[in-house]
């Protein structure tokens, strides 16, 4: 059967049961993280979980194991639930105590759960590109925390969905932010653009990476805003997420971005990123 992290421990999925008291299914008093696994192996599990202290952190809530603790946990449910290519959903909520809007007492025990899921890489998606929307930003002003408070983007993402596209791109009078569960970039005259790491917006993993590779291969790039103008007249678009990779987007609100097809920045960006896959990971980086 298949087997889960239950505050430190294997479980057996179909007996663990939330309490109706937890403060996560009342409150959504908690934080998340959604780790990339291929070939086995966890891509950028530290800096993960180095967001997740950092997110738990910013709601004052501390969490029941260190970031080797619970990586020597993930390892070994990858293991025991031979796990090739897929995610590590993981999750923290400040406990189960009587519902009151204040913080519970100090001997209150935070519950951690992780489980895995097979999922194989949108090569399709990412070789022809999708499409989306533009949606205005509802949410909360500290985006910049990974908390389980996804309502405004569940909504945004239905939207999409229902237009049929992949993606919500969301805007602040005007000013693009990100996607409803992705990072969103532009490219202008050869040059990326992307939102700023500010509290308007998740400064997503894969986006790092993505930074370190411009870096790397020397790809001009700008951390700094731009509008839903630039962004409909931008020669590419391309989202960076955990479960998307680099994702160009080659129509948004039923607009033709530049030629209507991958650009040649995302798909430089694209064999950069399998790279860095495979340096980490032991996947080959012959055919995508």
């Amino acid at each position: 059967m298949e087997k889960i992290i239950y505050n430190g421990k294997l479980s057996e999925r179909a007996k663990i049961k939330v309490d109706i008291e937890d403060r996560g299914y009342q409150f959504g008093d908690g934080v998340y993280e959604v780790i990339r696994v291929y070939n086995g192996h966890l891509f950028t599990g530290d800096e993960h979980l180095q967001r997740l202290m950092e997110s738990a952190e910013s709601i004052g809530m501390k969490l029941p194991f260190s970031i080797i603790e619970i990586k020597t946990q993930l390892n070994e449910l990858i293991r025991v639930n031979q796990l090739s290519s897929g995610i590590i959903y993981l999750q923290v909520t400040r406990g189960v105590s009587q519902r009151n809007h204040l913080f519970p007492s100090a001997d209150t025990v935070p519950v951690f759960i992780a489980y895995t899921r097979e999922m194989q890489r949108p090569t399709a998606a990412m070789e022809k590109g999708v499409s989306a929307i533009s949606v205005e930003d509802i949410r909360w002003l500290r985006c910049d925390i990974k908390s389980l408070n996804l309502l405004p983007n569940l909504l945004a993402k239905q939207k999409a969905s229902e237009a049929g596209c992949l993606e919500a791109i969301q805007h602040r009078n005007g000013v693009v932010t990100e996607g409803s569960s992705s990072n969103v970039s532009i490219v202008v005259d050869g040059i990326i653009k992307t939102h700023p790491a500010t509290n308007l917006i998740l400064n997503g993993i894969t986006r790092k990476v993505m930074l370190e590779i411009c870096r790397q291969y020397n790809i001009e790039i700008k951390e700094e805003t731009f509008t839903i103008e630039e962004l409909l007249q931008a020669d590419e678009v391309f989202l960076t997420g955990t479960t998307t990779e680099i994702m160009p987007i080659i129509e948004i609100d039923k607009s033709k971005i530049g030629n209507g097809t991958p650009g040649t920045i995302t798909k430089q960006l694209q064999r950069y990123f399998k790279e860095k896959v495979a340096e980490c990971c032991s996947v080959p980086t012959k055919a995508q």
